[in-house]
């Protein structure tokens, strides 16, 4: 089986101006450049591979501010904005956020879609990258919860795939929830300064065809439960 995987950062409609919209990708976009080769260039996403190529962008706060305050930005729903890395079919990552929304009906939100296939995926799906990229996100969105995990594992654990409430390969829990209690080996904790908690379940990959991994899923996110750290986040646009 095949899986897919993705990696996003939510966070309850925090109102903020576009300029703080702006600033915070470009945290996110320079914080992920380091992490992978394929995360060094990218395209406005549009309705085909040759309309996009069309359109590159510098991910600095300048021209993100550009960008967001003309093309991307819809009264109430904030700034809306998909990125593109211009690699092949398979081997490429899409980046999708919204900031700012002043409706009670939309959250924010920051999602990675991961290669499918070829060095890129190979590369990519792994623990250190994968949590250095919610790294990236945590610092620069200051998310209530984030995950990277199979699409295959968040919907056999989540029937309506609830932002909030499952554990994935790498989960990100922030400090305002509150402690993360202690977990099994192998599960590794790490601190992310002062915004929150990284959880990696595995050194390997992590997959729904492997009964430890999703024991050991259940398991952590047991804890997590009862220590009160797994809340629904509200809807997402």
């Amino acid at each position: 089986m095949n899986e897919k995987y993705y990696l996003g950062a939510y966070w309850p409609g925090r109102v903020e101006p576009v300029e703080s919209c702006a600033r915070r990708a470009e945290v996110f976009f320079r914080l992920l450049a380091p992490v992978e080769p394929t995360f060094n260039r990218w395209f406005e996403k549009a309705k085909s591979r040759a309309d996009a190529l069309r359109y590159p962008f510098v991910p600095n706060e300048e021209s993100l501010l550009n960008l967001f305050s003309t093309k991307y930005r819809l009264e109430q729903v904030g700034v809306s904005f998909s990125a593109w890395n211009g690699e092949p079919d398979g081997a490429s990552t899409g980046v999708r956020l919204a900031c700012g929304s002043t409706s009670d009906l939309l959250g924010d939100l920051c999602v990675m879609e991961l290669p499918t296939r070829g060095e890129a995926r190979e590369r990519v799906l792994t623990a250190p990258v994968l949590s250095q990229a919610l790294r990236a996100a945590a610092l620069a969105w200051d998310p209530q919860w984030g995950i990277a995990t199979s699409t295959a594992h968040r919907d056999r654990v989540s029937e309506f795939a609830v932002p909030g409430t499952f554990v994935g390969w790498v989960t990100y829990l922030s400090r305002r929830l509150g402690t993360v209690p202690p977990l099994p080996s192998p599960v590794h904790v790490e601190l992310i300064e002062d915004k929150g908690t990284l959880i990696v379940i595995c050194p390997e990959r992590f997959t729904v065809g492997n009964p430890e991994h999703i024991a050991l899923a259940e398991q952590v996110h047991d804890q997590l439960n009862r220590a009160g750290l797994l809340k629904p986040i509200p809807p997402q646009g």
